[in-house]
């Protein structure tokens, strides 16, 4: 087979059309040319725009959410725009594309009710702004950090080093705790219980000191001593305290926990056990029968 001849067998494949959309004919060449310049599209959108932009927006004054928000922003209109600009350069004309997908959405619409909300849940989260990524969030159980917002779901790292996918719309519907949404400092509360023999006094002040003496705790709002309630067994105290990184409250939390336990034991200040009284009554008498 000479060159011409496979030549002309190869432009007829090429030529061979599948079918037409608004009186355009789709040939098989049409179509490798669609997924050769879809596949250039999400090249520019994936590697170009994402690692330019993100190195530009590196060098700005921006926090990490906005910077993820804006550069994901424009990865999908890189996408819309260069799909639309393909399709025009195959011939195709998207207004009769538009119309399929019409009376397509109708039949498939149903079954896609959930990608369709969470797709929709996702653009939400990207220009509002409920949770961004690098937040510690809790949702229902699982409390991470939001690593990646895609267009389905949101990539949660646990405090486990485990990624859980969670769908958009759970984040938009439910219930969802952002422990650094507006500002990273928090306050933590510590309850303690004590014995009611303790010197009240003395226990207020030897709270102040574990939360003056701790590195993590911040001296402005000030650290609070109270008394709560006055419990079965113990008084019950607690004391608050605010650090700067929401991220690291259970290792605060332990290490005031601790140091309170050390500050009680040289103080001889007593942490009681719950205890239950039990009160034993003797049985009644019970009445001999005399024999007749």
């Amino acid at each position: 087979m000479t060159p011409t001849e496979v030549f002309n067998m190869v432009q007829q494949v090429l030529t061979y059309s599948i079918f037409s959309v608004n009186q355009t004919q789709v040939t098989v060449g049409s179509i490798f040319m669609l997924f050769l310049g879809m596949a250039i599209v999400f090249f520019v959108s994936k590697v170009l725009v994402k690692k330019i932009l993100a190195r530009i927006l590196t060098k700005t004054n921006m926090d990490a959410g906005t910077q993820y928000t804006l550069t994901r922003i424009t990865e999908y209109l890189v996408i819309v725009l260069g799909g639309i600009m393909v399709f025009q350069m195959i011939g195709i004309d998207l207004s009769g594309l538009i119309v399929i997908f019409g009376f397509m959405s109708v039949g498939i619409g149903f079954g896609l009710q959930n990608v369709t909300s969470n797709f929709i849940s996702g653009l939400i989260l990207l220009f509002e702004r409920p949770i961004s990524v690098g937040d510690r969030v809790v949702v229902g159980d699982t409390e991470g950090d939001v690593e990646e917002i895609r267009i389905r779901a949101t990539v949660i790292k646990t405090t486990k080093n485990v990624s859980i996918i969670v769908p958009n719309s759970e984040f938009v519907s439910a219930n969802v705790i952002n422990w650094t949404h507006s500002d990273s400092k928090i306050r933590l509360d510590v309850n303690i219980g004590v014995s009611y023999d303790s010197d009240l006094d003395l226990v207020l002040r030897a709270l102040e000191e574990v939360a003056e003496e701790s590195p993590d705790v911040l001296n402005s709002p000030k650290p609070e001593a109270l008394l709560l309630e006055f419990g079965d067994s113990s008084w019950d105290m607690q004391l608050r305290i605010w650090i700067e990184n929401a991220k690291d409250h259970w290792q605060t939390r332990s290490n005031i926990n601790c140091a309170i336990v050390r500050k009680f034991r040289k103080h001889n200040i007593e942490i009681p056990f719950p205890q239950q009284d039990l009160h034993v009554r003797s049985p009644l008498p019970v009445p001999l029968k005399s024999n007749p």
